[in-house]
């Protein structure tokens, strides 16, 4: 079958790989109709993991059910699924906690927990930027998609990862309804996450970024827009709260964030939502950060170090979430407010795109090129 190859730093082809196949009974085998290029993937694709040459990315997946194991009783042959990134069991000490993103059966290493379709150190699993897809526990990872499902495709393709990780954000910040929001980074998941902020009821949502085209976005659903290339973020925060800072803060840029001059930082979001979160207030970090990255700025930075300000962190009595997102923690109740028209997260979708143009995609998307905000892939087109 076809999929996206990884051959080295910012080199991906469309090549053939080994066919998806049914492998044990509780597997669910899916043709792929959308599956999505991910900022995760970027760090991938641009060689800052040890994510191995020959492999194929994409854990932003949806598809059609074509085959299930004789141990499936739950998902059927036709019916529309979308796959949480977090590969999971269900039944491990974690996962019984409601921690499917650090499940123990699906990572094989013995010092890890969690595990991805297509990602670096998440364990063996192919990805879904493919034909086809293999699902391991399929009655317990498949959420299953109603009569809408191609209708809706673009919206429900992003229950995958970015809509859920999107809400996990300003929901480990701890926002209720009322509150003002400032979230650093407006690539699609801090999109999201002023999405998802703004349905939890946050009065303001506050977005920064450089990106004109992102910003745009932003401000469509009702988000001020902060170009960080023109303004202190931090100073306009602070003047827009009376001095006090936002209640709640979302990072949703990762270890690769960069002024804009582009002088990498890892700690840059993270200080500067320390400072513009108020006394007590929350901080829910979904952006990236990994434990060793060889090409970082500095000794620490490759050794997964970070220089937070945490004097005035303590000082100000803030809490900081982090983590990956448990996706099914989020994704049924977010696929209802999608079934019902409550919300629409395919508005940041820029391009829908056939199998064969993926690696051009990548090309795009990792120079941030103006339009290139979110890119769904489709199998499928490459035979319309």
């Amino acid at each position: 079958m076809k999929a996206v190859v990884y051959n080295g730093p910012r080199d991906v082809s469309v090549g053939d790989v080994s066919d998806a196949k049914i492998e044990r009974p509780t597997d669910v085998l899916v043709k792929i109709t959308a599956t999505n290029i991910c900022g995760s993937d970027l760090h991938m694709y641009e060689g800052r993991t040890d994510f191995e040459t020959g492999r194929n990315f994409g854990h932003e997946n949806m598809g059609q059910v074509v085959e299930v194991g004789d141990g499936v009783d739950k998902v059927k042959v036709g019916e529309y699924v979308v796959l949480p990134f977090n590969i999971s069991c269900g039944f491990c000490k974690n996962c019984e906690r409601g921690h499917t993103n650090y499940c123990l059966t699906t990572q094989p290493d013995a010092a890890l927990a969690g595990a991805a379709y297509g990602f670096a150190g998440m364990g063996p699993w192919a990805g879904g930027q493919a034909e086809m897809l293999r699902v391991p526990y399929g009655d317990h990872n498949c959420l299953r998609l109603g009569e809408d499902a191609k209708e809706k495709e673009n919206d429900y393709v992003m229950l995958a990862d970015i809509f859920p990780t999107g809400y996990h954000a300003p929901e480990m910040a701890g926002v209720v309804p009322g509150d003002t929001v400032v979230i650093y980074g407006a690539g699609p998941v801090g999109l999201m996450a002023a999405l998802s902020a703004t349905t939890k009821g946050a009065a303001r949502v506050m977005v920064v970024d450089r990106h004109p085209d992102r910003l745009r976005l932003a401000e469509q659903i009702g988000a001020i827009p902060i170009d960080d290339s023109k303004t202190d973020p931090v100073q306009f925060v602070l003047d827009q709260t009376m001095g006090l800072g936002a209640d709640r803060g979302c990072e949703c840029v990762g270890y690769q964030a960069h002024d804009p001059q582009g002088t990498e930082d890892p700690a840059l979001t993270l200080n500067r939502l320390i400072a513009s979160v108020r006394f007590t207030g929350g901080i829910g970090v979904v952006g990236v950060f990994m434990p060793a990255d060889p090409g970082g700025p500095n000794e620490d930075a490759k050794q997964g170090k970070v220089a937070i300000d945490y004097g005035l962190h303590w000082f100000k009595g803030q809490t900081i979430g982090s983590g990956q997102c448990p996706v099914k923690k989020y994704n049924r109740q977010l696929r209802d407010l999608i079934a019902g028209d409550k919300v629409k997260p395919s508005w940041i979708v820029s391009h829908e795109i056939p199998l064969t143009e993926a690696a051009d995609a990548y090309r795009n998307f990792d120079e941030r090129n103006d339009g290139w905000t979110k890119v769904v892939i489709k199998p499928e087109l490459a035979n319309a």
